[in-house]
């Protein structure tokens, strides 16, 4: 009997594991393992938090599960900032990665920085609470509205699970990252979508350069839709297990 290919789902700035808690035993139903690291200094790691922290420190974390766990013939699904995260760390896993999934998420070209591919109104304002809460090294916790979540429920939840997040992984630029610009992907965009609109326009357009390399899809919701719509998320992650895995031409 063949097995069905693990996920691994790496959550965003400020969120941790727990964020995928509705969506994860959906996949398990399915018949796949689900993995939801979370990065150093967020979630249940909170504790860890300090100015030391950089992408670098949440690249390795990613491959540490990878490493740790043994795993091969990944569905990687990265959310938001995991994106970048993501995307630097496929350099290394590379041929261990079945399926590359960014929802919602940022690619960065080599040299940008997170805050290069966020909305600038909403950059100008991280920045200033940086600066007036954040001690200057950390982005403060924010509403769960600042994500598009509505659902007082929700929003109570989301609330008191989410996190400060180490600066320097907004403001570093990243290294190297053409592995996944120069692979098949497929890119979840959500309705209310959080990412700015020339970084949606320019994924749109990727798949439209290479209609059987990278796949656009939407989904009806917020940016958090992995809290507000788990089982219409759950039912796309399965279908794009099978997505290609071969090398495309950069768009």
């Amino acid at each position: 009997m063949a097995t069905e290919p693990p996920f691994v789902l790496l959550h965003g700035g400020r969120h941790g594991g727990w964020c995928w808690k509705r969506v994860a035993p959906r996949l398990r139903a399915a018949g796949h393992e689900v993995f939801t690291p979370t990065l150093t200094g967020l979630g249940e790691r909170r504790h860890l938090l300090s100015p030391a922290i950089d992408l670098e420190v949440h690249v390795a974390d990613l491959l540490g599960v990878f490493e740790a766990e043994e795993l091969d013939d990944v569905v990687l699904v990265a959310h938001s900032y995991g994106g970048v995260v993501a995307s630097r760390a496929l350099q290394s896993l590379r041929e261990r990665v079945r399926s590359f999934v960014l929802l919602d998420a940022h690619m960065p070209a080599e040299g940008q920085a997170v805050f290069d591919l966020v909305n600038p109104d909403k950059v100008q304002r991280m920045k200033q609470l940086i600066a007036t809460e954040g001690d200057g090294w950390y982005v403060p916790v924010m509403d769960a509205k600042w994500w598009g979540l509505t659902d007082e429920e929700d929003i109570r939840w989301v609330n008191s699970r989410v996190t400060p997040q180490p600066a320097r992984t907004y403001t570093d630029p990243v290294g190297r990252t053409d592995y996944a610009r120069t692979h098949p992907y497929t890119f979840i965009e959500c309705s209310d979508s959080a990412l700015s609109g020339s970084e949606r326009e320019w994924q749109r357009q990727r798949a439209t350069k290479s209609p059987d390399g990278i796949r656009h899809l939407m989904i009806d919701g917020c940016h958090d839709v992995m809290v507000t719509e788990p089982q219409a998320l759950a039912e796309m992650l399965l279908s794009v297990t099978d997505a290609p895995t071969g090398r495309v031409h950069p768009g």
